[in-house]
């Protein structure tokens, strides 16, 4: 097992990162903006994207993807994750989503959904987390969904549905196996159309003030046929984590791509920045935040890797074998991401704090890092638990061996 970037997906690497740093990022400003002149904008993105090769890497070619394998994508994603916009200009917004119904979707929802959602004709939304419910324990989420005919009525709340306000549908995971003898064979993920009568949004929630289309929506006794069940009826446990094993992987490795960035302009900043005589390259606590950043990043880069590794090998499954290595990047990588945002800040001084460097959102976007996915202390306990348990089975953990 190798940790450098394979020499077969250098070139296709080097693409992305060009197209990230002479198109993406400097249309930030813009495309924060909103309205139809960023619309247009993203669109002019995507179709330079789509004509040069580098549209939808990660999705399989007979979907119209690049069809890259799972691990040359994870270090394509490290280089496209720079900007919070590389997702939605390379198409790779939908991985998630696609690879969940590209696995689970009837003929009928293919045509209707996944085809359209990979040229990026829809948006696709997700919905799992409740308001008033602690989502860090799945078993509580109290939306339900029953038959009535042929037709599944669901009532409930969710929010934090990202992108519900331009979706064409929502994944909506909701109880339907009310006398399962497990909590975990409950549940089922429907689709519903966002245009469905009952459908409501509340309101967009911003997150730490940015405006990301993180929806509350209520299910006013929505109804949807029958046959809009994705996979086997008390199967959502099992289709939620398919999705966010590897998402996670992806998470972290667009989190290396941003940190690296951060860290790009604490190092620039500190040569061409002066201080009592000398530039501050020369002052020696600003070389410890350099050293700092360093390490974290690089630690941080060798565990998701090694986590891609393993889930790998287990073929995109439930990801069994990397279920601790997932568990300590999401942790890891949320807090490597903080701190070097944090020390490019501080290295930048009152310019740091403006909108003047793309670090006062990066920053907020990272704090977020944190708590969606599952809340740090969940991923801390549930790994801890592994763990221990290979010790009160009389074994040790043989760290060169996992």
């Amino acid at each position: 097992m190798s940790f450098e970037v394979p020499e077969s997906v250098r070139p296709i690497r080097d693409a992305v990162y060009a197209f990230m740093t002479e198109r993406v990022e400097p249309a930030e400003p813009a495309l924060r903006e909103g309205g139809p002149a960023a619309a247009k904008l993203l669109g002019e993105l995507q179709r330079q994207a789509k004509s040069e090769g580098l549209w939808a890497l990660g999705h399989p070619k007979e979907l119209g993807g690049g069809g890259l394998p799972f691990l040359d994508y994870v270090y394509v994603n490290e280089v496209q994750g720079r900007s919070e916009f590389g997702q939605l200009a390379l198409g790779t917004f939908t991985l998630q989503d696609s690879l969940m119904l590209y696995r689970y979707a009837s003929d009928e929802q293919r045509e209707r959904f996944l085809e359209p959602l990979v040229r990026a004709e829809i948006f696709p939304s997700f919905a799992m987390t409740e308001p008033g419910v602690s989502s860090s324990d799945p078993t509580q989420l109290t939306t339900s969904a029953t038959l009535d005919g042929d037709e599944w009525v669901i009532r409930g709340r969710k929010w934090f549905t990202t992108y519900a306000n331009r979706a064409a549908y929502t994944t909506v995971m909701c109880r339907t196996e009310p006398g399962a003898q497990s909590p975990y064979r409950a549940y089922s993920m429907i689709l519903v159309p966002t245009d469905t009568p009952g459908y409501t949004i509340v309101r967009d929630t911003p997150v730490l003030g940015l405006d990301g289309g993180h929806c509350e929506v209520v299910y006013d006794d929505v109804r949807v046929p029958r046959d809009n069940l994705l996979g086997p009826r008390g199967h959502g446990f099992v289709i939620a984590q398919e999705r966010l094993g590897p998402g996670r992987i992806f998470h972290c490795m667009r989190w290396l791509g941003q940190a690296q960035r951060a860290f790009d302009l604490m190092c620039a900043r500190l040569h061409a920045r002066s201080a009592f005589g000398e530039p501050l390259a020369k002052k020696q606590l600003m070389q410890q935040h350099v050293f700092d950043s360093y390490a974290e990043i690089q630690s941080a880069r060798l565990l998701t890797l090694h986590a891609a590794h393993k889930i790998d090998a287990g073929e995109l499954r439930l990801g069994q074998e990397a279920r601790v290595e997932i568990g300590v990047i999401k942790v890891v990588g949320a807090r490597m991401l903080h701190n070097v945002i944090d020390r490019a800040i501080q290295v930048h001084g009152a310019q740091g704090l403006t909108g003047d460097t793309p670090l006062d959102h990066m920053y907020r976007h990272a704090r977020a890092g944190r708590i969606y996915d599952g809340p740090d202390e969940v991923h801390v306990t549930t790994t801890a638990r592994r763990v221990l348990a290979e010790y009160a089975a009389g074994r040790n953990w043989e760290f060169g061996l996992r």
